[in-house]
């Protein structure tokens, strides 16, 4: 049955309609941020008008958001409440103890998402051990339940220390407080996040409290709008991890869904990699608001449990609201189309990280914004066809553009707005060198002899620009790259990820204790993915997380999926110390070994697409247009060729610079490179010489 994958985005959103017979039809629509679910259902109508199906006939609606990440970033969640320890209520506030610039004055750290008059103390303690060292005060909690009524509080998280280890305090504070308030919008740090470390701990818990009134509201006027529409396919959203899951999962943990829709981008990633033999690629993701950067080695793209939002500093680790959740490795930057430019003091461009979004949008789309974005410069210097923006959903306004460029960046600095134009695409694209830089250098990788991956509607104009700079010569442009993340969804598997602390030494291995773990982890998350897997063959991966004895972070070790035995500890120790080699080219002698957490991944088993053959060499076709353009490698004017992707056959190669054009996107080739299409139709573009 046909399926539908929709990705919501702080300009657009996309839909892709995946058809029986293995054909895809995809749409923009600008986002309705005052009421997402519109953009959701005005694109679904028009979709299947496109396909001539009826609402009803679709099998599968699978969604990723950016609904909760920007409701974290701009602070529009829900007036939350924190329950906590007594003695505890300013750890959310102390954060690391650290400043995460250690030499600037005026640093600011990100305010806690709830305020320290909400912050509420519980007479009660647990003891690392779970061993309870002070009774839980019941009558402390309905007093607090009734402030919380009293002050108009909308959400509750409760974080009490070492709940990951006897979760049996939090559980009665909830029962005790949903006498107060709906227990939907209360959030325990022993479900959401049952691990040590306790700032973690409680940031991720408030995170998700702090989300779910708004998270609940969507998702069932989502619902209740697709049912009003004639759609009756179930509902799964895309998680963080690259997995999806249910609604109902999604209700209770929103935070996971943080990311969902970059996640769907490397997934995408990851398969077109599997289809062109790609071992080593950077997943590039380029839309209206953000840039996303992804490493991808052996065909699995990059896996954390730690993920810093809004952060105040870029790319400076600890400035941010950190979440502990299972999430795809990536590095974002404010860098996307609608990213906005403008001088500083010292009169240097600058792009982002603010954009101007939908509404009012960059100044070309004459919806009201006057400052000159990325949009605008790749408009004005010919990159784009303002008649067929878009699919021809939007007509810009290329006066419009030049106007915002000339007066909020050129005249100041004494340019032509071409000039101008030029300084801000090259500005934006160095951002996100940089960052990828630094992200490949984090991880002991570097970008330099990779393929870089592009997609996303601003990506294939920026991807060979941004590939010269990282020393990369092989660029692919996906099919459908405009609204890739949508397509990388319908290829996702429906997961889940279970998370326990339970430090273990390894020198005192507990096989039995381990074991009983595994199992209790896997009937959790099994319980998860059969809501929607019901008979589905699952694939299962165990991680642990472990260090030399006395470091402060841990170390991801895969697991086989097996019972262990007497000799486990020295079978864990060994792997810890290759993966440990990998990362830091040596090991540490006679340091003893610890676990801190174990986490288990359970989806649906399927395998990744086999590598496509080679195609052969073809002709291609003439031009069917020029256009005058700005040369992004030169800086010349040229008349570069245009090719209707559709035209071009596989194996047929053209040289830039020349233009690519397509419904949702449009794909640059600056002088000194060739492209054409390969098995699968994607376009791969090289660098001559």
């Amino acid at each position: 049955m046909p399926r539908l994958a929709v990705d919501i985005g702080g300009t657009f959103t996309d839909l892709v309609l995946a058809l029986p017979d293995g054909s895809t039809l995809s749409t923009k629509i600008l986002t309705s941020h005052g009421a997402p679910e519109e953009a959701v259902l005005a694109g679904a109508r028009r979709i299947l008008a496109q396909a001539k199906l009826p609402p009803s006939a679709l099998g599968l609606v699978i969604h990723g958001t950016t609904l909760a990440t920007n409701a974290l970033i701009e602070r529009k969640g829900a007036k939350t409440a924190l329950l906590t320890t007594d003695g505890f209520r300013d750890s959310l506030e102390i954060a690391y103890e650290h400043r995460f610039e250690q030499y600037d004055l005026y640093m600011e750290r990100p305010e806690p998402l709830v305020t320290r008059p909400w912050r509420l103390e519980v007479p009660e303690r647990m003891a690392s051990d779970g061993s309870v060292l002070k009774p839980l005060d019941e009558d402390a909690v309905r007093h607090l339940g009734e402030q919380c009524v009293a002050a108009g509080i909308e959400a509750a998280a409760i974080c009490f220390l070492h709940s990951y280890q006897n979760p049996a305090h939090e559980q009665r504070a909830r029962s005790i407080l949903a006498d107060y308030l709906p227990e939907r919008v209360i959030a325990i740090s022993a479900e959401v996040c049952p691990e040590i470390r306790e700032y973690e701990r409680a940031s991720t818990t408030v995170a998700n409290a702090y989300v779910l009134p708004l998270m609940e509201r969507y998702l069932a006027r989502l619902e209740a709008g697709l049912r009003e529409a004639g759609i009756t396919a179930p509902l799964l959203l895309m998680m963080s991890s690259g997995g999806i899951t249910t609604v109902e999962t999604a209700r209770r943990f929103p935070v996971r869904l943080v990311e969902s829709g970059p996640a769907g981008g490397a997934i995408l990633a990851q398969l077109i990699a599997a289809s062109a033999g790609i071992d080593r690629a950077l997943a590039f993701d380029m839309g209206g608001t953000t840039a996303k950067i992804t490493l991808i080695d052996d065909l699995q793209p990059q896996q954390a449990r730690h993920f810093e939002i809004a952060r105040a500093a870029r790319f400076v680790k600890g400035s941010g609201i950190p979440v502990r959740i299972p999430v795809i490795d990536m590095v974002e930057i404010g860098a996307g189309g609608g990213s906005i430019a403008r001088t500083d003091a010292l009169k240097r461009i600058t792009v982002g990280p603010d954009s101007a979004g939908a509404a009012p949008g960059p100044a070309c789309y004459a919806r009201g914004g006057t400052l000159p974005t990325v949009t605008d410069a790749d408009l004005l210097l010919g990159w784009i066809d303002a008649a067929n923006f878009a699919g021809g959903h939007i007509t810009l306004e290329p006066p419009r553009a030049v106007t915002a460029v000339r007066e909020r960046v050129a005249d100041g600095l004494g340019m032509t707005p071409e000039q101008a134009a030029l300084g801000i695409t090259e500005i934006v694209t160095e951002t996100m060198a940089s960052a990828a830089r630094v992200h490949a250098v984090e991880n002991g990788k570097e970008t330099a002899g990779r393929t870089l991956i592009a997609f996303g509607g601003a990506a294939p104009l920026h991807a060979a620009r941004l590939a010269q700079k990282l020393g990369i010569d092989r660029v692919l442009i996906p099919v459908g790259a405009g609204v890739g993340s949508a397509h990388g969804f319908l290829g996702a598997a429906l997961g889940y990820e279970v998370v326990r602390s339970r430090v273990m030494r390894l020198t005192e291995f507990d096989a039995a204790t381990l074991n009983a773990l595994f199992a209790e982890m896997r009937a959790e998350a099994e319980a998860v993915v059969r809501l929607g897997a019901a008979g589905a063959p699952l694939a299962e991966t165990r991680t642990a997380y472990m260090r030399y004895r006395g470091q402060g972070h841990e170390v991801a070790v895969t697991l086989p999926n097996e019972a262990y035995g007497a000799d486990g500890g020295a079978r864990l120790h060994a792997l810890f110390e290759e993966a440990y080699r990998a990362l830091y080219g040596r090991t540490i002698p006679g340091l003893a070994v610890e676990a801190l957490s174990w986490t288990l991944a359970l989806a649906e088993s399927r395998p990744l697409p086999s590598r496509l053959p080679d195609v052969a060499p073809a002709a291609a076709p003439s031009a069917t247009a020029t256009r005058a353009l700005t040369d992004p490698g030169t800086g010349e004017a040229v008349d570069a060729a245009v090719h209707p992707r559709a035209s071009l056959p596989p194996g047929a190669r053209i040289t830039g610079p020349a233009v690519i054009i397509e419904a949702e996107t449009t794909t640059l080739v600056p002088t000194g490179f060739t492209a054409g299409p390969i098995a699968g139709g994607h376009i791969l573009i090289e660098r001559l010489g």
